[in-house]
């Protein structure tokens, strides 16, 4: 019996293929290292280890990229008032979400790339966003302008609509 998986942008279930025979390559969505996880966040990491192990288990030979989010807003506030740096701060909640995945017994990614790590390629793309025009500046930060991207929200059913006050969004 084939593999089928819900398919989000079609609404449907389908078969499973992957791009290159015998290989799933899974990127997921790892820990911004503010503070310790709880277990809201380590449903989400168990749910992706089984995925994971479920796959090997088809036989499947799987490749997981997990980002670990070292710098935002919350890091870079809480380090200052510790009086510390941010690679000090966000290091001793890192070493605590490995410990804990440990613990669960959660199958390790191959890689955990960190935001920190890629700050140039950031900062190039909102370049090129804000020269291509898809950005707009408010209060000091640069956002990402959904109205210049038409299939906004197809994946989620969420329609946008440009009001005269703003942005708002509701469920299609």
């Amino acid at each position: 019996m084939a593999l089928k998986f819900y398919n989000t942008l079609t609404k449907r279930l389908e078969e499973f293929y992957t791009i290159n025979p015998g290989e799933v390559r899974m990127y997921t969505c790892g820990p911004t290292v503010y503070d310790y996880a709880h277990i809201g966040n380590f449903r989400t990491y168990i749910f992706e280890d089984l995925l994971r192990r479920y796959l090997k288990y088809k036989g499947f030979r799987v490749v997981q990229v997990m980002n670990i989010t070292d710098v935002d807003d919350k890091t870079i506030r809480r380090s200052r008032e510790e009086g510390v740096s941010l690679e000090d701060y966000t290091s001793r909640y890192t070493e605590a979400f490995f410990e804990d995945i440990d613990t669960l017994r959660i199958e390790h990614a191959e890689f955990y790339p960190r935001a920190t790590e890629h700050i140039d390629d950031m900062v190039a793309l909102i370049q090129k966003l804000i020269k291509n025009g898809y950005a707009y500046q408010l209060q000091g930060s640069w956002y990402y302008d959904v109205s210049k991207f038409k299939e906004y929200g197809k994946l989620s059913g969420v329609k946008l609509l440009l009001a005269a006050f703003g942005i708002s969004y509701c469920r299609g």
